[in-house]
């Protein structure tokens, strides 16, 4: 048997008449006092990417598809396994194409085990509830599945479940080891094939880059997308590939978090900390920190190429010079513009790879992809590659200005989203709501067929419903700007320039009370944008409500006791982009939590918040409670999740 494959694929009856593998010995056993289970499929050692780790067994019947963790030599039932098993579960059920309509049940078997826990199985198709057995309980769970689970219909036969696809969408952290570990884009099968898709930028990003390095020239790729379509991914790609490269942001939340993931998972495999350490610095950098370096110090930079994150975010020229004019490191022109000239010392030409998401400028003074315009054309020794869309875009900040060393080449448009699993609609809903186009957005529910947010006036109800399953990571968000929050126990926010803080709040697991699982520290969209969570519960507050007449989107600050209106146009549009960053960080599902105010507090007036309520109501959004029913009625596995 191959350590590095399926060790054993066929069928129940040939299973039963092979040799024990290991623990799964116990399964054989009783399978052999099931003659009906003849036609079912039996998979060892199964592995699952996106999890690194393999499945001891999974056993396929027509009505459903059991997962097997076994465990010898213990006599109880540990959490460590449960989470394993129930984890292995969830990533079949969203990723494998042979579990689509099918209950997926996650069995823990212990055989000598002393007290199992979990009820009897109910055929629901999805991910169920961690069935707990024991090797002379074990022959009767099967019966019961075999007696209990009709044949789901339209499915094909247990014989053919291992050649479905199984296309694991990691999460952006996941991804990151995986591609350290260099599993390229395309093994991750996030390029979900076809139009839009992640590997076909990614080719042509390698593309535009081989070409300006064989030439000799310096070279702007940009690579557009909206929220959650991987440019990230894409970049870190590039990063980690090709010697002499660097991931640059100015997120310092990103750079906390990627840094120690990808610390962490090196040390795992053997490597030094320290060491790994001093090796993510140098992959993954604070853009101000090398942008301030290499203004002060003449020579040019030992990388060949930059792959800046979030792009649009970089200063314009007046911002820069006003907010630098008393740094030790005043600026002279605009990030984009000192980028350019730093990255032009170098001979024998250089590339910056640029990676913009519209809509996503969160703070005043970013430039959007209109700046980098600006900067190019006072330098004519560089060339720029981008799609089409990237010059007609309504928004100023989101359009680049043409001109003679411009190519387009629409490939570097990512227009499919990897984020929102079983969602890919999700970022456009959040687009039209916060666009004051209730119809288009309710349009976009309707077809979606479940649209992945809830809404809740419940505070408690929220924090029921993002209790996750396994290592599933849930986590409370809230705009910079939600001051009265405050007032419903909810004000403590995640500090984004405490390096450890952030570090803990995402990659740490419940039960660490430091972790977003906790569900106590909110993170704002500073310390979220560029990452994302599994379930997300968004806390909105009267820093964005409905106008007046309930026409169109107010955004407010709190200046000491009272809130008064933004009126620049640039401060709303900030707002909104707040508010969407915070809606689209979620994998698999956002709830949304509407206050519901105090008539004695002026700063909380319930009528405020009961109109932002009504406007995502009029927008399609399902109430939790509403959604809890329709997903019984559905025979969901997860009902406030899915």
């Amino acid at each position: 048997m191959e350590p590095d494959g399926v060790a054993w694929c066929g069928s129940a009856l040939k299973f039963v008449a092979s040799p024990p593998y290991g623990g799964t010995g116990v399964l054989r056993d009783a399978l052999a006092t099931l003659p009906g289970a003849r036609d079912w499929a039996v998979l060892l050692n199964y592995r699952l990417l996106r999890l690194g780790r393999r499945v001891d067994a999974i056993l396929v019947t027509p009505g459903a598809v059991l997962v097997f963790r076994i465990v010898l030599d213990v006599s109880r039932f540990r959490p460590a396994d449960r989470v394993a098993v129930e984890d292995a579960a969830l990533d079949l059920a969203d990723f494998h194409c042979g579990c689509r309509r099918m209950p997926v049940i996650p069995i823990l078997v212990v055989p000598n085990g002393d007290r199992p826990r979990g009820g009897q199985p109910l055929p629901l198709w999805g991910a169920a509830p961690i069935v707990e057995t024991t090797r002379l309980l074990l022959p009767g769970l099967l019966r019961d599945v075999a007696q209990g689970f009709p044949a789901v219909p339209d499915v094909p036969p247990p014989e053919l479940w291992a050649a479905a696809p199984y296309r694991p969408v990691p999460a952006l952290v996941e991804a990151a080891c995986l591609l350290y570990a260099r599993h390229d884009v395309t093994a991750l099968t996030l390029a979900q094939a076809g139009r839009g898709g992640l590997a076909r930028t990614a080719a042509s990003v390698a593309e535009a880059v081989g070409r300006a390095e064989a030439d000799g020239q310096n070279c702007v790729v940009f690579v557009t997308g909206q929220p959650g379509a991987g440019k990230t991914l894409c970049g870190l790609d590039l990063a980690f590939a090709r010697p002499g490269a660097a991931f640059l942001t100015g997120n310092p939340t990103l750079v906390h978090v990627l840094r120690e993931a990808l610390v962490r998972d090196a040390a795992g495999r053997g490597m030094a900390r320290r060491a790994a350490q001093r090796r993510m610095e140098g992959v993954i950098q604070a853009l101000p920190r090398f942008r301030d370096h290499h203004v002060r110090e003449p020579g040019p930079p030992p990388e060949r190429m930059l792959v800046i994150d979030e792009a649009q975010r970089c200063w314009t020229a007046a911002h820069a010079v006003g907010k630098t004019r008393n740094r030790p490191v005043p600026l002279s022109t605009s990030e984009a513009g000192h980028l350019l000239d730093i990255m032009a010392r170098r001979r024998g030409g250089a590339v910056i790879v640029c990676l913009l998401g519209g809509g996503q400028e969160i703070h005043d003074g970013e430039g959007g992809i209109a700046e980098w315009g600006r900067a190019l054309a006072k330098r004519p020794e560089w060339c720029a590659v981008a799609p089409s869309d990237a010059l007609r875009a309504e928004d100023p900040r989101q359009r680049l200005l043409p001109g003679p060393a411009l190519a387009a080449d629409d490939r570097l448009h990512l227009s499919q989203p990897v984020r929102s699993v079983h969602a890919p609609s999700a970022a456009a809903w959040v687009g039209a709501a916060l666009s004051n186009q209730p119809q288009e957005a309710n349009n976009i529910a309707r077809t979606m067929g479940d649209l992945p947010f809830r809404l809740t006036r419940s505070l408690d109800a929220m924090r029921r419903a993002l209790h996750g399953r396994g290592t599933r990571q849930s986590g409370l968000l809230a705009s910079s700007h939600a001051r009265r929050l405050r007032a419903e126990g909810v004000g403590s926010v995640l500090p984004h320039q405490d390096e450890d803080a952030v570090a803990r709040w995402f990659l740490d697991r419940w039960p660490d009370i430091r972790s977003a699982d906790a569900l106590e520290v909110v993170a704002t969209e500073f310390c979220v944008q560029g990452l994302e969570l599994d379930h997300a519960g968004v806390c909105w507050d009267a820093d964005l409500v409905r106008t007046v007449e309930r026409m169109g989107w107010q955004a407010r600050s709190l200046r000491g006791a009272a809130w008064t209106t933004l009126g620049r146009a640039e401060a709303v549009s900030n707002r909104l982009n707040a508010y969407r960053v915070l809606l689209t960080r979620a994998r698999f599902s956002t709830v949304i939590w509407v206050p519901r105010g105090a008539a004695r507090d002026m700063t909380r007036d319930p009528e405020r918040y009961d109109a932002v309520a009504e406007y995502l109501l009029a927008c399609g959004i399902i109430p939790l409670d509403e959604a809890s029913a329709l997903a019984e009625d559905k025979g969901m596995a997860e009902p406030t999740l899915l």
